[in-house]
């Protein structure tokens, strides 16, 4: 049974990771060619293509009754987004930044983070605060875009960019058929992720928590860590931390809130007592590196790396690191 759970949980990562990109490149194609503005598109149908695996995993999981698995995804994801897929990118190339241009973003991070955590210490999060989260998020959006236009942002700039993920240049037609076959492959790895990683939670006697900010959080967040070393690989440092941001922002208040408005759900007591406060912890990490030091090198990267091994190790064997503090 347990070789059998490992089967489906690979096989889920994997439709998740080959979904998740095939549906990314259709989108954004079939955005381009409906004429919608690059901008836009980068805003909005980036962020929501590139969290689909994590938004995937957890209403199927909190479908089948697993919230814990489905919220340890978010939690988790946010963790491995700042520590392991921003790390290895500026271990790749060291990412200069520019406060300006993230002060935006970074504000709404805080923000979904701070709104997270008060609904977490409340109790249940019902359909109405998971509705209040999504209109939050798209009013996060336009305000986002209106504020990017009226800084004359150039189209083409942002255009060259999508351009980048080879998607522009399909017919509507094969762009359409990319979106099916990677909602559908999505569909299918969540659900094949969900079981697996269950299974394997029971069969190792540890809590579906574990599992959810571990195993699932690192496969969900495959497509990002593609993404980002790609654009750390030709240069395009700021465009792997502008991913992570946006993708840590979408996994709060998009996936929690469609969650929350499927399924009124309570956060585990075990997330909220320690890895819930590590998410903190690594988002106001991001502070002094923004705006402070403006840049991110392979020292600092490195060091981010450390830190997430160390949180999953904690996770699986706490006794190990405090013994290795003593």
């Amino acid at each position: 049974m347990t070789v059998m759970a490992f089967l489906m949980t690979g096989a889920g990562l994997v439709l998740l990771f080959l979904g998740g990109e095939v549906l990314l490149r259709g989108a954004i194609s079939i955005a381009l060619r409906s004429g919608l503005p690059p901008l836009l598109i980068g805003l909005t149908i980036v962020s929501l293509a590139t969290s689909m695996p994590e938004l995937m995993v957890t209403v199927t999981a909190g479908l089948e009754g697993a919230t814990d698995v489905g919220v340890g995804n978010v939690v988790g994801s946010n963790i491995a987004n700042i520590l392991l897929i921003l790390g290895a990118a500026a271990m790749v190339k060291p990412i200069l930044i520019n406060p300006r241009q993230l002060t935006r973003d970074t504000v709404a991070l805080l923000f979904a983070t701070a709104v997270f955590i008060v609904l977490a210490l409340m109790g249940t999060i019902d359909r109405i605060y998971g509705a209040a989260m999504l209109i939050i998020l798209f009013g996060y959006y336009w305000l986002s875009y209106y504020l990017e236009r009226r800084t004359a942002r150039a189209d083409s700039e942002t255009r060259a960019e999508l351009e980048e993920t080879g998607g522009a240049h399909r017919t509507i037609k094969v762009a359409v058929c990319f979106v099916v076959i990677g909602v559908a492959a999505l569909a299918a790895g969540s659900e094949l992720l969900v079981q697996g990683s269950v299974s394997i939670a029971r069969a190792a006697g540890v809590s579906e928590a574990v599992i959810g900010l571990t195993l699932v959080a690192f496969g969900t967040s495959l497509p990002e860590l593609a993404t980002s070393m790609i654009a750390a690989l030709r240069g395009h440092t700021d465009v792997a931390l502008g991913n992570v941001l946006g993708s840590n922002i979408a996994n709060i208040l998009m996936i929690i809130g469609a969650l929350a408005s499927i399924v009124p759900f309570q956060v585990s007591p075990e997330i909220i007592d320690f890895d819930m406060w590590v998410m903190v912890g690594v988002t106001l990490l991001l502070l002094p590196v923004i705006f402070l030091r403006k840049r991110m090198g392979r020292l600092e990267g490195f060091a981010f790396v450390a830190l997430y091994v160390l949180f999953v190790l904690y996770q699986f064997d706490p006794h190990r690191l405090l013994s290795l503090a003593a």
